[in-house]
């Protein structure tokens, strides 16, 4: 799950404005933020430098447990 909408929120702007300062369609903003879709590394370097985050605060990574 990523923390993108919390992020977009606190910063108070919506997808539309978020998508514009990124340069990245609307479409994708919301696909990202319903877990639709998985950003690429160019992506997730826009949206952190909007949103005055790291890439790994805004996209935690999960990492899977193996079972021994």
């Amino acid at each position: 799950m990523n923390r993108l909408r919390e992020f977009r929120e606190k910063v108070g702007i919506s997808q539309t404005e978020l998508s514009y300062r990124a340069r990245i369609p609307s479409t994708v903003i919301s696909s990202i933020e319903c877990g639709r879709l998985y950003p690429y590394p160019k992506a997730k370097r826009s949206l952190a430098r909007v949103l005055k985050c790291s890439q790994t605060e805004l996209f935690p990574e999960k990492r899977e447990q193996v079972d021994r």
